[in-house]
């Protein structure tokens, strides 16, 4: 799955406790959402790019959740009601950029840095809370997390950004990554 130039990809930063403190944030009240642009992402499959212009290219794994039907104003419980279907995300970061500002934007916007997909359709997921999230790095597992320990959950990411922009068939959320990112580790 490679999005199409449509595409609203929302992420979610800083949605682990263990991410948060490798990181040395505070847990933020409100879900931490960005924008990535559809052609920084690649297809499952499809070998990502480090930009030359950095040495600190990290990885975040992530589950990602892709609306199903247009969501404006869902409530929480409804939200699951309006989920297509789930998939791998590689929040890829590239570290320098992304401390440039407060913002996250220049840091994960690098073309090809991050992947998407292959999406698993949600009715074949019975409980999305009790995913298990594994980011592997040349087959070593680098990041392992559950699901049902995000900060905001999947309800609560729905209802939130589709009060502040409607979601279309196809679009994007991705939840945020475990601990474990390179950045954090001795060295990095």
């Amino acid at each position: 799955m490679k999005p199409d130039a449509n595409t609203k990809i929302l992420c979610v930063g800083v949605n682990y406790r263990p991410h948060i403190e490798e990181m040395g944030r505070e847990v933020p009240e409100y879900p931490v959402v960005f924008v990535r642009f559809p052609g920084s992402l690649v297809g499952d499959g499809e070998a990502l790019q480090r930009p030359r212009v950095s040495e600190q290219f990290d990885y975040e794994g992530e589950l990602a959740v892709v609306i199903g039907k247009p969501a404006r104003h869902v409530s929480r419980a409804d939200a699951y009601d309006y989920v297509g279907g789930y998939c791998c995300f590689m929040d890829g970061s590239v570290r320098d950029w992304q401390r440039h500002t407060g913002q996250f934007t220049a840091g994960k916007n690098f073309e090809r840095s991050g992947a998407v997909g292959p999406v698993v359709p949600a009715a074949q997921i019975e409980d999305p809370a009790q995913l298990q999230l594994t980011t592997r790095i040349n087959g070593v597992v680098m990041q392992e997390g559950c699901i049902a320990d995000l900060i905001f959950d999947i309800p609560t990411l729905v209802e939130y950004c589709s009060t502040f922009t409607e979601l279309l068939p196809g679009d994007i959320i991705a939840t945020g990554t475990p601990g474990g990112v390179g950045a954090a580790r001795k060295p990095p």
